[in-house]
C-alpha cells in the first residue's frame, strides 16, 4: 500500500484525536517499515491494518466504523490533492461510474506500483448505482468510507447498501441510492 494512504491515515488520527495518539499508535504497533511513511513508498497493507485495529482498542470505536471514517477523510484529501479527477463531474453517481475507467488508470500514472481495488458498475435505473468491488485486502469498509465521502462531496444524501457475493469472498456489491435532498 502506498505511504500517501499511511499519512493520511495518521493525519486524521492528529485531527481527529490528537497528535499524541498518532504517536502511541505508532510507538505500540512499531511497524516493520519504520516509524515513518514517505507519499510514495510502497508498505505492507498489514501494517494499516495494525494502526486501524490498534485504534479501534484505545478508543473502542469499533475498525468498520474507523475505516468508513477514514475513507470519508481519504476523499476530502483526495478531492482537494487531486482536483483534477473530480473536474467536469457534477454527482456523486457520475464520479463513482467513472473511478475504474477514469481515476483508477489515473491513479496509476502517478504511482505505477499501486495495487487497486476494480470496480464493475451497472446503473439499473436513473439515481441507482451497481458497484462490484474486488481487492485482495478485504477494505470494503474503507471502500464503503470513500463513496460515503463523494457523496460529502457532491453535497448529496444517499444511501448505500452492501451484499455479499458468495461465490467470491473478496468481492461486494455496494448499491448506491442517491436520496431527496
Amino acid at each position: 500500500m502506498k505511504g500517501i494512504v499511511f499519512l493520511e491515515f495518521l493525519n486524521m488520527v492528529d485531527e481527529r484525536f490528537s497528535i499524541e495518539m498518532s504517536k502511541r499508535l505508532i510507538y505500540e504497533i512499531k511497524p516493520s517499515s519504520g516509524r515513518a511513511y514517505a507519499t510514495m513508498g510502497t508498505y505492507d497493507t498489514q501494517e494499516i491494518v495494525d494502526l486501524v485495529v490498534k485504534l479501534s482498542e484505545i478508543t473502542k470505536i469499533s475498525t468498520p466504523d474507523l475505516l468508513k471514517e477514514f475513507g470519508r477523510y481519504l476523499l476530502g484529501r483526495f478531492a482537494k490533492t487531486f482536483p483534477q479527477f473530480f473536474r467536469e463531474k457534477t454527482s456523486t453517481l457520475e464520479f463513482l461510474f467513472k473511478v475504474e475507467s477514469y481515476v483508477h488508470p489515473e491513479v496509476k500514472k502517478l504511482f505505477s506500483d499501486t495495487e487497486l481495488p476494480s470496480f464493475t458498475c451497472v446503473s439499473p435505473f436513473l439515481g441507482r448505482l451497481e458497484m462490484e468491488y474486488r481487492s485482495t485486502h478485504n477494505f470494503q469498509d474503507l471502500a464503503e468510507g470513500l463513496i460515503l465521502g463523494t457523496a460529502d462531496h457532491f453535497n448529496e444524501h444517499i444511501q448505500v447498501k452492501r451484499e455479499s457475493i458468495p461465490e467470491d469472498p473478496s468481492a461486494e456489491l455496494f448499491i448506491v441510492t442517491i436520496l431527496e435532498n
